[in-house]
């Protein structure tokens, strides 16, 4: 797996982004991604959202989501872009449900939005990791 974030969470934070990373040899078919929520203290709500653009990073896409509260909790997703989807998704920027994947659109850019409600404390983090089925994540932009 292939670390794409780890975020300490501390003061209430409303839609932050990572850079976007970028895949080596174009979009994967499919990825396994594990979000890994470290509680330590205080804080209400964690929402963040995997996402991916298809013009260089201009307007991101959520692929998934993963919400936690006040629990360490480890969860997976499996995303795959071979699914057949017979009408249009509309694309959203950090409105994903909580706990949902639109799980088919895999471009060949990544990266973490998230947002915070309540005061995190204690070493409260966040780390998010992507085992793509080929290629590598070689650079930011």
């Amino acid at each position: 797996m292939t670390m794409i974030a780890n975020i300490p969470i501390t003061v209430p934070a409303t839609l932050v982004a990572t850079n976007w990373l970028q895949f080596r040899d174009g979009a994967p078919e499919s990825m396994v991604v594990q979000a890994k929520f470290t509680y330590g203290s205080g804080g209400a709500t964690l929402s963040a959202w995997l996402q991916t653009s298809f013009d260089d990073g201009l307007t991101p896409v959520d692929i998934c989501n993963f919400s936690f509260t006040t629990a360490s909790l480890r969860a997976l997703m499996n995303l795959s872009s071979l699914l057949v989807v017979s009408s249009p998704l509309i694309p959203t920027d950090g409105a994903l449900a909580a706990n949902t994947a639109s799980g088919t659109l895999i471009g060949h850019l990544l990266r973490l939005k998230y947002s915070t409600t309540g005061t995190y404390a204690g070493g409260s983090a966040l780390r998010v990791d992507v085992s793509p089925n080929r290629g590598r994540i070689t650079s930011l932009i």
